[in-house]
């Protein structure tokens, strides 16, 4: 057990949603940009957000995220006792997003899977979910050996084991065939292969988060300068762009994948010792809610697979934590994932009120305007009723919206749906304190698909 853990946390607490509410800090690099070595711009995010439209972009995506290895004869064992995904056909090569649920079936998190290859495994960013998996592997009784790579932020030697670059956009296809050494392999959706670029070996990802032909590469820490420099170098060719933090946090948004949960472990008596075992210093005791939405009750922020839009993954196929909780889950209608596209006159009265008298609305950052972890708004309907919450608001330089990901209910998530947003926190503010004092806004907004742009659709649709 560690000296001080989670359940510490709490019990310190006489109102622990209240804590977290007002947390001066949050544990992700999206929060705390002054803390990772990749540039918030390189050239400015507005031209790095049109680069994955109109040519492509090279994100450096070496430092935000934590990694986890396993190897051992129970590896691939305990993997499906965590995940709901189906593992039939899984192995070297594959990768997947894996989900992780609680006995309950909410979320504790999601992350990417690599299958190394020799009964070795890695996953890719995901904290909750590295910690859950990390857990079972050293309570679960399973044979394997757990190797962590945290985010540099949080790593003591400033070094990780890998690199890892991302690479989207209509041009993107073309400079990895012409960056590779040799001839370039054809690569499914959401598989890998390896090659070498500028003599180095590299891991290659068929992924894409603008639904074009993207790639994933990653390496030894120390061969990331030399594959940039051939990246970029061929890439000057085909309009390549290296993009900053703001443009990378702000492309979830079209791509449409909600982010880091809230995971659902601080409430249910089943997991005690899930508690007692995380450290203080685990990023699930340095949450930082924010945006219209308060409670108390820590359970109206848990969310299931099926509403965060994963309802295609989870398979019924194996025995994993959580399943019969989904099976049931399963059978009756679930709130679904959607695009919430705001007004574009409620926009521009936000900024209008900082140059009124009184007390303005609450300032509009862009790209991204996201003041927790997770930030989660109130969406109502017409009546002023909830239907549903927000996640966030991201400004794309490609719609010209202001669009935000959100889970409603059924009977509002038809696209064309006029719905309300509850922009700023209740009460003039938070304690954070990079809110200033402000006064709530209702946006209105309209019911768009997941993904928004036309080509991620069409990319989601041919992966699945």
């Amino acid at each position: 057990m560690p000296a001080r853990s989670l359940q510490d946390v709490i019990d310190a607490q006489p109102d622990f949603a209240r804590y977290l509410y007002d947390r001066a800090g949050a544990p992700h690099a999206s929060r705390r940009p002054e803390a990772s070595p990749v540039p918030v711009e390189v050239t400015n995010w507005f031209e790095e957000q049109q680069a994955w439209r109109t040519s492509a972009v090279l994100f450096d995506q070496s430092h935000h995220m934590p990694e986890l290895f396993l190897e051992g004869p129970d590896a691939l064992r305990l993997l499906t006792r965590i995940g709901v995904n189906s593992f039939a056909g899984f192995g070297p090569g594959s990768a997947k997003q894996l989900v992780g649920c609680t006995d309950r079936g909410l979320m504790i998190g999601d992350c990417i899977l690599h299958d190394l290859g020799g009964k070795r495994y890695e996953l890719i960013s995901g904290m909750p979910l590295h910690n859950w998996v990390h857990y079972h592997a050293e309570t679960g009784g399973y044979d394997v050996r757990v190797t962590r790579d945290l985010d540099t932020p949080s790593n003591p030697g400033g070094k990780r084991t890998n690199f890892r670059f991302q690479m989207d956009g209509p041009t993107a296809g073309a400079i990895f065939a012409e960056a590779v050494d040799g001839d370039a392999p054809a690569i499914k959706f959401f598989h890998t292969a390896r090659v070498r670029i500028a003599g180095c070996e590299v891991l290659v990802l068929r992924h894409g988060m603008a639904g074009h032909q993207g790639v994933e590469l990653s390496g030894a820490y120390v061969d990331g300068p030399t594959v940039r420099a051939r990246l970029l170098e061929v890439g000057a060719r085909h309009g390549l762009k290296p993009g900053g933090s703001k443009a990378y946090f702000s492309s979830v948004v079209e791509s449409g994948w909600i982010a880091y949960p809230l995971p659902a472990i601080y409430t249910d008596p089943a997991l005690a010792d899930y508690r007692l075992w995380l450290p203080d210093s685990a990023w699930e005791a340095q949450m930082q809610l924010g945006g219209s939405f308060f409670s108390t009750n820590l359970e109206e922020y848990y969310v299931n697979p099926m509403e965060m839009g994963y309802e295609r993954i989870v398979r019924f196929d194996h025995d994993f934590i959580g399943r019969a909780a989904l099976e049931r889950m399963a059978a009756q209608p679930q709130r679904r994932k959607v695009t919430l596209a705001w007004n574009r006159d409620d926009v521009a009265r936000i900024f209008a009120s900082m140059f009124a008298g009184g007390l303005p609305f609450k300032y509009l950052e862009l790209p991204t305007a996201n003041y927790g972890f997770p930030h989660t708004d109130k969406v109502l309907d017409a009546d002023g009723r909830q239907v549903g919450i927000a996640r966030g608001a991201s400004y794309t330089a490609n719609e010209r919206h202001m669009l935000s990901l959100a889970i409603v209910d059924r009977d509002f998530a038809e696209a064309g749906t006029e719905l309300t947003l509850i922009w700023g926190e209740p009460d003039g503010g938070s304690a954070k304190p990079k809110v200033p004092p402000h006064r709530q806004m209702a946006i209105r907004v309209t019911v768009g698909p997941v993904p928004y742009a036309s080509t991620a659709q069409r990319m989601k649709r041919a992966g699945i």
